[in-house]
Parts: structure tokens; C-alpha cells; sequence
């Protein structure tokens, strides 16, 4: 059976919350606003997206979060003194 796609449809009038919603949903996806739109759309009317799961986990979001920059850019740092190879201890060992 062949999918047919509407081309495009034109949307006015979309209250704060739900583009918080949208906007939301594209940086978590890394996905451009349509394609958070699209993704949205599809779980609203109980359509699986692409590689979408048929279960939803989420016991351990509260586990989840981000780094302010300043906090990745400190990891990251240190990460990069981690990788240093210090050369008297390398020719102790070796």
C-alpha cells in the first residue's frame, strides 16, 4: 500500500506552551521543528515514528539532565588530562 503525504498545511494561532512543547521536543531529538511536529503528531494519533519503540520507558528520568557548559567544559577538561600519556611512568612500565 503506498503512502500518499500531504505536501504541506499551514498552522496558526499555536499557543506558548505547545511550541515550549515543539522547541523541546527538536533539541532533545536533535530534529528540526517539523520533524519534532511530525514525531508529536504521530504519538498524539497512536502512530509509531520511524525506529519508535512500542514501549516507553521512563523510571529513570529522574536520573536524567544536562551540564550547564561551564560544568561540560570542566569534565571535558579533565578528561583531557586523563588521556595525557606521562612518559616516566609510561618507560617504568613498559
Amino acid at each position: 500500500m503506498e503512502v500518499v503525504r500531504m505536501k504541506q498545511i499551514t498552522i496558526r494561532g499555536i499557543p506558548p506552551d505547545v511550541e515550549k512543547a515543539i522547541r523541546k521536543e527538536a533539541r532533545e531529538k536533535k530534529a528540526s521543528l517539523n520533524r519534532a511536529i511530525l514525531s508529536l503528531l504521530e504519538k498524539a494519533v497512536g502512530k509509531k515514528g520511524k525506529g519508535a519503540s512500542k514501549y516507553t520507558f521512563n523510571d529513570l528520568d529522574h536520573l536524567c539532565g544536562a551540564w550547564a557548559k561551564d560544568e561540560g567544559d570542566e569534565f571535558n577538561a579533565y578528561l583531557k588530562s586523563m588521556r595525557e600519556i606521562d612518559e616516566d611512568i609510561w618507560k617504568q612500565t613498559g
